[in-house]
């Protein structure tokens, strides 16, 4: 196992304060504040630590309050909603500083034999034919407002061999696109000895869900995202269905498209795919896009919005 996803363990691994209270860290991200996607595993991870033996999470609902410090632990309240015979609700609300930054509801489930149907997965070529990180960046170093920008992608995902199939949104800038984007991600290297957890699995998908949800919705306006300074923006409200298992150490594709922008809000949907075309996991976001006030837009907004990356992914 690399040592950047012995951290990234590390950093879903909470700490216990009191029979349902849980404090976690943070880690650098690419902009000054907590990545979002952090925040919604680390609340799954600690709703999950208070379920009945044999439920997993299905379902997942969360809005994003406000900025998070990632200099300052974070604390998650759980609300033991209610235990039925088959289904679990749990509530979870992250605190920093005194305030609420973060809420997420998620609903478990016995596991149960029932109907079964699903889309079909899309075209996509293999993820060993497609460029790694380390291997894109460096391409497109001269289109980045800081150079340093390409360092701290790397480091912030150095857990995920994430591979764009087609250019990234930061490569595509001025040149409008269909709206959708498709990745090949897993977890940089296997998980040894906890690899049959189900509950990790799903928390660390959903660390990896919110690196580029909204790269749908920028591609459709030629927009390069934080990257290249154009866009101002975070995310909003997260939602995901778990629907099969899967491993996160195991090669997923994840189709991404935005149906609509509108009033200074894009919204994008996801559908993650195991390799042999299982469909495990659809998930919707939507988050601010907004224009920067130098070229005329309406930049203002809840507290603590920044330049959005490609994923827009902060809270």
């Amino acid at each position: 196992m690399s040592q950047e996803l012995t951290s990234l363990l590390d950093l879903l691994d909470l700490e216990r304060v009191e029979q349902d209270i849980f404090r976690g860290s943070s880690r650098a991200s690419v902009v000054p504040r907590v990545f979002g996607g952090q925040v919604a595993a680390q609340a799954l991870v600690a709703a999950c630590r208070t379920v009945p033996e044999g439920r997993l999470p299905h379902s997942l609902h969360a809005y994003f309050l406000r900025s998070g410090d990632p200099g300052a632990p974070i604390v998650y309240t759980v609300d033991r909603i209610r235990d039925g015979r088959s289904f679990t609700t749990r509530r979870v609300v992250g605190v920093q500083h005194g305030q609420p930054i973060f809420h997420l509801s998620a609903s478990f489930q016995v596991y149960e034999e029932g109907m079964e149907h699903q889309e079909a997965m899309p075209s996509a070529p293999d993820p060993e034919t497609l460029p790694t990180a380390q291997d894109m960046l460096p391409r497109y170093h001269g289109l980045f407002t800081d150079p340093q920008v390409p360092e701290r992608l790397l480091r912030a995902r150095a857990a995920v061999d994430l591979r764009y199939v087609e250019a990234p949104p930061f490569a595509s800038v001025g040149s409008p696109s269909e709206p959708r984007s498709q990745v090949w991600f897993r977890t940089n290297g296997k998980l040894d000895g906890i690899s049959d957890d189900p509950m990790l699995h799903i928390c660390l998908a959903t660390y990896v869900s919110d690196m580029t949800l909204l790269d749908s919705v920028l591609l459709a306006h030629g927009r390069g995202g934080w990257a290249v300074g154009d866009v101002v923006g975070a995310s909003l409200d997260h939602a995901m269905w778990f629907h099969r298992p899967f491993r996160a150490d195991e090669w997923l594709l994840y189709d991404q498209e935005s149906p609509t922008a509108q009033g200074g809000r894009g919204l994008a949907k996801g559908r993650i795919f195991t390799r042999d075309g299982r469909l495990v996991v659809s998930v919707i976001q939507e988050g601010v896009v907004r224009v920067p006030r130098s070229e005329g837009g309406n930049a203002s907004g809840r507290a603590g919005a920044q330049p959005a990356s490609p994923a827009a992914a902060s809270t």
